[in-house]
């Protein structure tokens, strides 16, 4: 179970860096091209934030599943930076990123003026994904 969750946890990785990616470009492009906010920038951004938080739901699952999780968190493994990402490190700012994209969506959604909803979204996500892509374990992932 471990395992497929694991490798799960792996594949969705790269999917949601696609699709958020795909999502700030996008917007990013609408923005300063001075397009309407229409339907098709919502459902693009929703679905970025959909695949940030099915990741991060998998990944909240493999933390309480894996040994290098919760189950490993103590003093002399904090005093290990590999241990110290995976205890503490990476769980907690992958938190902090789903929380950023899920208030950026929000705060976007009641705006009413197209420049703000573009610029909420994209300040949000892009601090996100930089969160994001600080703490991916990239040794051990690609």
């Amino acid at each position: 179970m471990y395992i497929a969750i694991k490798e799960l946890h792996s594949f969705i990785g790269f999917m949601t860096l696609t699709l958020f990616s795909f999502a700030i470009i996008f917007n990013l492009i609408s923005w300063l091209g001075k397009k309407p906010f229409t339907n098709v920038n919502k459902i693009i951004t929703l679905v970025g934030m959909v695949s940030v938080h099915t990741q991060v739901l998998i990944g909240l699952i493999l933390y309480f599943l894996s040994p290098l999780g919760l189950s490993n968190f103590s003093g002399v493994a904090m005093k290990d930076a590999q241990s110290r990402l995976y205890i503490l490190e990476h769980p907690l700012i992958m938190i902090i990123a789903f929380v950023l994209v899920t208030v950026g969506y929000s705060k976007a959604k009641k705006l009413t003026d197209d420049n703000a909803k573009y610029k909420a979204i994209i300040t949000f996500f892009f601090i996100s994904l930089i969160l994001i892509l600080s703490r991916i374990p990239w040794s051990i992932w690609i």
